[in-house]
């Protein structure tokens, strides 16, 4: 069942990376910016849906934080594709993360930073600067550090909103990382590369 997504009157800016709480912590030191950050050992939905209650409730222009909701997603996406997940692992990813989602209790960001992506491996770097910049190109920005993460909130544009859930995580294990795709294979089939996905 497909619904539409919520807004909130802040904009939340979800920080990814491995130094993302330090960041979170940075910009989270500016007068127009709350800070969210959960027990990372709390399991990720989790962490999300508490993410996404604080943000319901937040009224100051922007929320920061580091609880991706999709990164069971992604992170089964990833081992998806490096050969390392158990079979079945992003099947039910994907279905948990559709669950949260369809009762209201997680969102997408208004934006991801992501942040020194040139220091992930190349599977985890295009889920987000790949598929997730595919979806929407606006709503994902890659930073250098988080010195730049700051310098670049209050500079984050407008653009098309990000497709509905459902329809994003549709046929993602179908989704093949731009070093795995054959050269033949149907577009279809594998994402389109992007300049972003380059990076």
């Amino acid at each position: 069942m497909r619904r539409a997504a919520q807004r909130t009157g802040t904009t939340v800016v979800a920080v990814i990376g491995e130094h993302a709480a330090d960041c979170v912590h940075r910009l989270g030191r500016a007068t127009n910016v709350v800070p969210v950050s959960v027990d990372a050992d709390d399991p990720p939905l989790d962490r999300a849906v508490a993410t996404w209650s604080a943000a319901v409730r937040s009224h100051s222009p922007y929320l920061v934080h580091d609880a991706d909701p999709l990164a069971a997603v992604a992170d089964a996406w990833v081992r998806h594709y490096d050969e390392l997940a158990p079979i079945g692992e992003l099947e039910v990813a994907v279905a948990e993360t559709r669950a949260r989602w369809r009762v209201g209790s997680i969102e997408l960001p208004d934006y991801y930073l992501v942040l020194d992506a040139e220091a992930w491996s190349p599977t985890r770097r295009h889920w987000y600067l790949g598929v997730l910049h595919r979806a929407a190109p606006a709503r994902v920005v890659p930073v250098p550090d988080p010195d730049a993460g700051a310098r670049t909130l209050p500079r984050l544009g407008a653009g098309a909103w990000w497709p509905d859930l459902d329809d994003l995580l549709e046929g993602i294990e179908r989704v093949v990382p731009d070093q795995l795709s054959a050269p033949d294979q149907p577009a279809s089939e594998a994402s389109a590369g992007s300049s972003a996905s380059s990076a």
